[in-house]
C-alpha cells in the first residue's frame, strides 16, 4: 500500500510541472483531491488491512492529500502571478513626459450653478458653510420652530432612519448651528451673521418634470441689527441678476413657513415657456424658486439670538431649479439620471 501512496506522489508531482494554466490545474485538482479522486481511492483499498495497518495508512493517506492541497495552492498563486505579469506587458507604454489629452470631463451644471451663485455671494460678504446630510429631529424641525405632530412636517415626506436621525429634507437643518458658530461675533463685535449653506436634500416624492426625491438647495441668513424685508429683496435680485445676466421678472406672493414670520414665496418667470405655462412651471407661467423671509423669533432665540435686538432674513434657494430655468432643462429627473447625453454639454473654463 505504501508503493501505491509514493507512486501516486510522484505522479502527481510530474503532471503538476505541466500545468501553464487555471483550468489545467483545477482538472488535476479534481483528479486528485474530488469525491472520486486518485487520493480518495486509496482508502477503499483499507477494508483488507488490519486495524493497526488501517491507522498507520490513513494517516499516510492523509498526509499526502495535505501535500497535494498544499501544492495545487502554491501554483494557484504561481499562475495568477504569472497572469499579472502577462497583463502587464500587454500594456502600452506610459511616457510621463508626453503632455495630458485635451478631451475631459465637464462639471455637472450643478456644480457650476452652485460655484457661482458661491461666487456672487462672496463678493457680498457671505461665508459658505457645509452641513451634513445626516441630521437630527432638533436640527430639521424642533429648532425651526416645527415641533413634534406640528401639520407643517406633513408638507416634506421624510425619510427616518432607525437611529432616529433623518436624510436632510431641507437645507434649514443648517441654521441653528450657524447661528451658536457665530454669535458670539455678532453680540460681542458686531460683526453681522451672513452666510450661504448649500447641500443635497431629500424627500419621498412622487418624480415628475418638476420633482424628484434627491434635489439640491442652498440656504441663506443674514442676522444684525435692523434687517429688514427690502434687505432680503436686494440680496435676491442682485443674485438673480448676476446668475442670469439680466433682469428677471419676479413675484413676492405670501407663503407659510414655520421658521420665517413673515413667510414669502419668491417666484421668477419661467424662462422655459417665456411665462406661457409648460410642465416645468404646472403651466402656470410661474416657477417657485425661493422660499424666504424674516427669521422667526423662536429661531433666533433656539439659536442663542435674542430677537428684542437682533432680526434677519432666510431664504431657501432650489439650486436645482435654478439649474432648469439657466440652461433650459426641461425635465428636473435628467440631472440625476447619470445621462452623458444630457450631461456632456455642459463645460467649465477651470
Amino acid at each position: 500500500m505504501d508503493a501505491k501512496i509514493i507512486s501516486l506522489k510522484e505522479k502527481f508531482e510530474k503532471e503538476l510541472e505541466k500545468i501553464e494554466s487555471m483550468a489545467e490545474l483545477e482538472n488535476v485538482r479534481v483528479a486528485y483531491l474530488g469525491k472520486k479522486g486518485s487520493v480518495t481511492d486509496l482508502l477503499k483499498g483499507m477494508k483488507e488491512l488490519s486495524n493497526d495497518e488501517k491507522k498507520t495508512f490513513g494517516q499516510k493517506v492523509n498526509e499526502l492529500k495535505g501535500a497535494v492541497a498544499e501544492k495545487i495552492a502554491a501554483k494557484t498563486d504561481e499562475l495568477k502571478k504569472k497572469e499579472i505579469e502577462a497583463q502587464i506587458n500587454l500594456m502600452p507604454e506610459f511616457d510621463l513626459s508626453m503632455p495630458a489629452k485635451l478631451d475631459r470631463g465637464s462639471y455637472h451644471p450643478i456644480t457650476l450653478v452652485q460655484r457661482e451663485v458661491e461666487r456672487i455671494f462672496k463678493s457680498m460678504g457671505f461665508t459658505v458653510e457645509d452641513y451634513s446630510e445626516v441630521v437630527t429631529d432638533y436640527e430639521c424641525f424642533e429648532s425651526l420652530n416645527i415641533p413634534k405632530h406640528h401639520p407643517a412636517r406633513d408638507m416634506q415626506d421624510t425619510y427616518y432612519l432607525e437611529n432616529g436621525q433623518l436624510l436632510k429634507s431641507q437645507t434649514s437643518a443648517a441654521q441653528n448651528a450657524i447661528y451658536k458658530k457665530y454669535k458670539d461675533a455678532l453680540v460681542n463685535d458686531g460683526v453681522p451673521i451672513k452666510a450661504i449653506f448649500p447641500g443635497r436634500c431629500f424627500r419621498n416624492e412622487a418624480t415628475d418634470a418638476c420633482h424628484e426625491n434627491t434635489f439640491f438647495q442652498m440656504e441663506g441668513v443674514m442676522v444684525d441689527k435692523n434687517i429688514s424685508i427690502s434687505n432680503l429683496i436686494y440680496f435676491m435680485k442682485t443674485m438673480l441678476s448676476e446668475v442670469f445676466q439680466k433682469d428677471i421678472k419676479v413675484r413676492l406672493r405670501p407663503g407659510f413657513f414655520p421658521f420665517v414670520e413673515p413667510g414669502f414665496e419668491l417666484d421668477i418667470s419661467c424662462l422655459i415657456c417665456g411665462g406661457d405655462g409648460c410642465p416645468s412651471c404646472k403651466h402656470s407661467g410661474w416657477l417657485e424658486l425661493c422660499p424666504c423671509g424674516m427669521i422667526h423669533p423662536e429661531v433666533l432665540k433656539a439659536g442663542g439670538i435674542d430677537p428684542e435686538e437682533y432680526t434677519g432674513f432666510a431664504f431657501g434657494l432650489g439650486l436645482t431649479r435654478l439649474v432648469m430655468m439657466k440652461y433650459g432643462i426641461k425635465d428636473i429627473r435628467d440631472l440625476n439620471s447619470g445621462s452623458l447625453k444630457s450631461l456632456s454639454q455642459f463645460t467649465d473654463d477651470e
